[in-house]
Parts: C-alpha cells; structure tokens; sequence
C-alpha cells in the first residue's frame, strides 16, 4: 500500500491500494495532481491525489519496478525494472510511448530534466544514461561509478545531474 499523510498535523489522508506485493518508491506530480507507485509486483500505478483514484496500471515490465518519475511538465511517467529496461508513458491514458534499453542489467532508478526533455537512468551494470524524451533516444552513457548506481537527481536549472552508486561516491555530471 501508499499511504498519503497531512504535512502539517501528520494525520492520515488516504491508504492506496492495489499492488500484489511491496511498493518500492512513489513521486508526486509537481501540481500535487498525481501520484506514481513502482512495485515489485511489476507495474507502476497512477493515482489521483485528490480523491485517491487509481487512474492507471503501467504493465509490461518482466521485472519489479524499482523506480518511478513524473515529468513537470508534459504529463509523463518514467520507469525503471530489474528487466534491464525503462519506459516512458503518457499520464493521462498511461500509453506506452517508449521502451529504453542498452543497459546490461536491472534499472535502478529514473529522473527527468527538469524541463521534461531529458531523462536519466541508471543501473546496476554502474552507468548512468541520458534520453530524449520525445523520441527515446539515446543521448549520452556516463560513465565513472565502479558499482550499482542507484539514485539520480537532477539540478533545479537542468544543467547538473547527481548520482549514488555502491561503491560509495556522488558524482556530479554536467548534462
């Protein structure tokens, strides 16, 4: 389950179900609108903030989803599976509008640019990816951690891009 909470008295807000088995991560929509969960069981769900409504099931992933991003602007979802792959979907209809592969193992975690043109992955193969959005292009592999990279964060202005790995480093890459 998710389980929304009131920030400023810490009293629960709703409990989201639907997932056959544990959520790994979830990302709240910059307007508050939209909340995505990745889980285990394979899919990622959408769901309406206000009223708690599950929107959308994101099936196709052959692995747990690991990870899970919303675009600020454009209405997208990223996600990231044990599978090797990421994809990218619409919000509004949850379509599937790209699959991203070249990593040789689980993709850990996902992140868009900050103007929702770029999206970052990474995985335990230690690279880190960069994608166009609107096509689903490769764009560029960094290159540098020595083990799983399982953290990404993008830089409010879109320039820099964070990253965690295992081997026990951030690194800061210019994008």
């Amino acid at each position: 389950t998710v389980r929304l909470w009131q920030a400023r008295d810490g009293q629960p807000l709703y409990t989201l179900s639907g997932h056959a088995a544990p959520v790994y991560q979830v990302a709240l929509s910059a307007d508050g609108e939209l909340l995505a969960s990745a889980s285990e069981d394979g899919t990622a769900r959408l769901w309406r903030v206000r009223d708690a409504a599950m929107l959308h099931t994101l099936r196709g992933h052959a692995g747990p989803v690991y990870g899970v991003a919303l675009a600020r602007a454009g209405g997208l979802v990223g996600t990231a599976s044990d599978d090797g792959l990421a994809r990218i979907w619409r919000a509004r209809d949850g379509e599937l509008l790209h699959v991203l592969s070249g990593h040789t193992d689980g993709v850990c975690a996902v992140a868009f640019s900050p103007d929702g043109r770029t999206l970052a992955t990474c995985s335990r193969d230690a690279t880190v990816r960069l994608w166009r959005v609107r096509d689903g292009q490769p764009l560029r592999i960094l290159r540098g951690h020595t083990l799983s990279v399982g953290g990404l964060e993008f830089h409010p202005g879109g320039e820099l891009l964070a990253s965690r790995s295992e081997d026990a480093t951030v690194r800061l890459w210019r994008v």
